[in-house]
């Protein structure tokens, strides 16, 4: 299963304002994990940086002076998400200003089918207390000491971390197979699937040497009452018989 945590960094909170993408970093995962591959570019947004915004991420206008513009850098950020699903928090945010840059430039847009909200799963998961990226690192206890402002990769990465947490943690990413494609996981909650354990060739041999065995059955015999056990065990054979 491909996916690619994700987040943006923008001029400001609306698109349909004229802000713009100043920032773009996705990590690859299979199967919840980090592959090591990621995805990352500064962006040229073609217009000032309103001062709200230099406080969130600290990227001004004359560091994003000399960086690609969103068209020269979208084919590259397609071929990279693919067909992997972009696993965004808050993800009409990022998606917003994702597929009004690629409607600026004659590109379809990425289908929400193709997006899953980890602010949602943090929600359904976590009805109180805050769900935001900063909250769900303290209570899986994962560092984002990093994090003293907004960037797209480093909150791709601790994205990916928490996202990995939301679904049940380290353990549950070891749980691999030849024939799971997804992990042993389906949905977004995921459902736990194990494999059939596999049949030794043959029997372990016995702990009890022929001699224990022998003096075990002398001890039975001996007995005043015969066992309630060897009854029952004499009625499956008898039953057997006449069946």
């Amino acid at each position: 299963m491909r996916e690619i945590s994700f987040d943006t960094e923008t001029t400001g909170l609306n698109p349909l304002d004229g802000d713009r993408l100043v920032e773009i970093g996705g990590v690859e995962l299979i199967n919840f994990v980090p592959t090591g591959r990621v995805y990352h570019v500064y962006i040229n947004p073609e217009r000032d940086m309103p001062e709200e915004a230099y406080r969130v991420h600290g990227l001004s206008e004359e560091f994003l002076r000399d960086k690609p513009k969103f068209a020269e850098v979208a084919q590259d950020f397609l071929d990279f998400v693919g067909d992997g699903r972009l696993v965004i928090h808050n993800a009409p945010f990022d998606m917003g200003f994702i597929n009004m840059e690629l409607g600026r430039i004659g590109k379809s847009p990425i289908p929400n089918t193709q997006v899953l909200d980890t602010l949602k799963m943090a929600r359904r998961k976590f009805p109180t207390g805050s769900a935001s990226l900063d909250a769900l690192c303290n209570r899986f206890g994962i560092d984002n000491s990093k994090r003293t402002k907004h960037g797209a990769l480093l909150d791709a990465e601790l994205l990916a971390e928490v996202y990995l947490e939301l679904n049940g943690g380290k353990q549950k990413a070891l749980i691999l197979g030849d024939d799971d494609t997804d992990g042993g996981l389906s949905g977004e909650g995921g459902s736990f699937q194990r494999k059939p354990a596999i049949q030794r060739p043959s029997p372990l041999p016995s702990r009890l040497s022929a001699a224990e065995a022998e003096a075990h059955i002398a001890f039975i015999k001996g007995m005043k009452s015969e066992p309630l056990w060897a009854k029952y065990i004499e009625e499956l054979k008898t039953g057997e018989e006449t069946s």
